[in-house]
């Protein structure tokens, strides 16, 4: 690539070809995150990967330059982000409310809400990223993997250089391979889908058990989360699985298959436990950010308005952004659709009768709410990162004062019935709202790796729109299309056992459910809060008495609340994922080498996300549930040891092959 020095010299950044290339990877990418969001309950950041899938493209074409590359990474940054509306907009499905997602109002409150994300944040720019000291780990990784891969450092970290190197292509490409391979092969029933086994505990009828999921994305999640991540989802497996399930199977007894009368305690009360302590975790989460973000924002707008006062009118190339005017007309254009689909959703929810008040009332509620939770979460993402950064706990928060407000204001004036209408236009204006949070999340973290890359500001804030409206374009048919195929657990008629977890919009649901309809066995969620209360003084005593043992509450409060068939795999991966690392740090080369493998796992999630999402098409589409299939149900027992052997002999390949990359790097 050509390094062109100066932050005015003319170069190329937002060009057509840079835009294309950013769309496809941004359409492959959220695709993948829709579906392993919904799955797992995370989802992955996107930029380095398309940072480095982007500079082994544009280094087949002439004069491409840093800043053009930037622009493709910032384009498919929306996938890493807009997807995360996956929290919410499920939850129409599972009160029953919808049974699909209509096309135009799924990608209203998409678009709207991840370009009115974009525009609150541009007067954020300086406060936040120019006239800030704030980390942003991202922005700044992704940065020195472009200079690296663009050739204008000469030294570097190592962990860079293999990123801006074919051998971190080469670790992406090699895991989304196998990952999607394994994945068709589990899908021809030759090796199990999983290892899984349910049992009596003494003999009063109490029961457990455990699901291994042979997923090599989840596999690829604990390596990236981390050992005491991965620790902390295994305590919450243990207190769900270790305690409360026996507990509730022996409170309310139950005939039948075991792993029926197992999963059904685990369903109907183990989950709500998991939500009071996910619910506790996240608001405990953002309570411990609040005073950095107020000092934080304080003292950076009063840095701006040192810096303006002692500028002249010029500003830099480095320094421009979509001017103040024009973004304010953005803001008032966006509202026109976000009232439109209030007024709309009113009407045919049978709500009419308060139509103006609730269109009037949510442009309010979305302008208000939206500006304050872009500034906490372009914050919160500066100062622990955007994947760090705790959007569950902006849900929680904003579908509860939606829901109150609701109470409050109209409930009263409604026929009796009118509960499940109220839960679901909390749901719809609380996914408005989280669209802009998901997008401001992430939208600072990439101006901080322009501002380091010399990006012109106002040309990536257009290149995040245009990112935002792609992920918009193709959210609600893979959504559509997931919802067919598995359906998501909680929802009417849909069967547990293929069920996707959706966990976020499950419990986001259930708090608008039990607001409004005040359906909800609060004393579940109180066991569950209590529980959370716990895990919060237990992380704090290790945090003071130990070196570096944590058990972060929100981990925690995850493994109760999901299946084991995805935390299980999930802690496998953070242990091996830290085994590695700790060999790695006994060679020369041990950041980079270190730096493929979280390469490598990038790799696996897109990989078996991608091949998900077709093989879910193949069963919408062809009508069966398993339309691969090679062998019968007599083949079951044998596959679990063919298909367990098989993840075991192919990770140890993969990680043997990574290491000895890294010490050629």
């Amino acid at each position: 690539m050509n390094a062109v020095s100066g932050p005015d010299a003319p170069r190329a950044e937002f060009t057509l070809r840079g835009l294309i290339i950013g769309i496809v990877i941004t359409l492959v990418f959220t695709a993948a995150n829709v579906f392993f969001g919904l799955k797992a309950g995370l989802t992955f950041a996107t930029s380095i990967p398309a940072a480095v899938i982007s500079m082994a493209i544009l280094r087949a074409m002439k004069n491409a330059t840093i800043q053009e590359n930037n622009i493709v990474q910032t384009v498919a940054s929306a996938a890493g982000t807009l997807s995360s509306i996956i929290f919410v907009l499920p939850g129409l499905i599972i009160i029953g409310w919808w049974t699909g997602f209509p096309f135009w109002m799924s990608f209203g409150i998409c678009a709207a809400g991840g370009i009115l994300g974009v525009m609150y944040t541009i007067p954020l720019r300086r406060a936040l990223v120019t006239d800030s000291d704030l980390p942003y780990p991202e922005g700044v990784a992704c940065a020195e993997v472009l200079k690296v891969g663009s050739g204008e450092v000469v030294e570097a970290s190592d962990s860079a250089a293999v990123e801006g190197g074919t051998s971190g292509l080469m670790a992406v490409v090699v895991g989304s391979i196998v990952s999607a391979v394994f994945y068709i092969v589990v899908q021809t029933k030759i090796f199990a889908s999983d290892m899984a086994q349910y049992f009596r505990i003494g003999d009063r009828g109490a029961a457990s058990g455990y699901d291994f999921s042979l997923s090599f994305a989840l596999f690829a999640v604990g390596h990236l989360v981390g050992l005491w991540v991965g620790l902390a989802m295994l305590f919450g497996a243990i207190i769900g699985w270790g305690w409360a399930v026996p507990h509730f199977t022996l409170l309310h007894p139950a005939t039948g298959d075991v792993s029926d009368v197992a999963q059904a305690a685990w369903s109907h009360y183990v989950r709500f436990v998991g939500a009071g302590a996910i619910g506790v975790a996240a608001i405990w989460t953002l309570a411990k950010l609040v005073k950095p973000v107020v000092s934080g924002l304080s003292s950076a707008m009063a840095a701006s308005r040192v810096r303006k006062a002692g500028k002249g009118d010029t500003l830099p190339r480095t320094e421009q952004d979509i001017p103040i005017g024009i973004v304010g007309l953005i803001v008032l254009i966006c509202m026109l659709p976000i009232a439109y689909l209030l007024g709309h959703f009113s009407v045919v929810s049978g709500l009419a009768s308060h139509t103006a008040l609730l269109v009037i009332g949510g442009v309010i509620f979305v302008l208000i709410l939206s500006f304050l939770v872009s500034t906490v979460c372009g914050y919160m993402a500066g100062l622990i990162g955007s994947s760090n950064s705790p959007l569950s706990g902006i849900g929680i928060l904003v579908v509860i004062i939606a829901a109150l407000l609701l109470v409050l204001g109209v409930k009263s004036d409604l026929p009796a019935d009118s509960g499940k209408a109220l839960v679901a236009f909390a749901l719809f204006i609380t996914s408005v709202v989280f669209a802009v949070a998901a997008i401001a999340n992430n939208n600072l973290q990439d101006l901080k790796t322009g501002q380091l890359v010399d990006a012109t500001p106002w040309r990536q804030q257009a290149a995040l729109v245009i990112g935002v409206i792609a992920g918009a374009i193709v959210i609600p048919p893979v959504l559509d299309l997931l919802n067919k195929a598995y359906g998501f657990l909680g929802a009417p008629g849909v069967d547990p056992a293929h069920a996707l977890p959706a966990p976020q919009a499950g419990l986001i649901s259930a708090l608008a459910q039990g607001v409004i309809q005040n359906n909800i066995d609060w004393s579940l969620i109180g066991i569950g809060a209590l529980v959370g209360v716990g895990i919060i003084v237990l992380d704090a005593i290790l945090a003071k008495t130990a070196k570096s043992a944590r058990l972060p509450p929100l981990a925690v409060g995850l493994g109760i609340y999901l299946p084991t068939s995805t935390t299980l795999m999930i802690v496998v991966g953070a242990i091996v994922g830290w085994y590695f690392d700790k060999r790695a740090d006994r060679t020369p080369k041990a950041d980079a080498t270190k730096q493929l493998g979280v390469l490598l796992a990038s790799g696996m999630i897109v990989g078996e996300s991608i091949i998900g999402v077709i093989v879910a098409a193949c069963v919408v589409f062809m009508g069966k549930p398993a339309p691969f299939a090679l062998v019968g149900d007599s083949f079951e027992n044998a596959s679990v040891w063919v298909g367990s052997v098989a993840f075991i002999a192919v990770t140890f390949a993969m990680y043997r092959w990574i290491s000895r990359l890294g010490q050629k790097s």
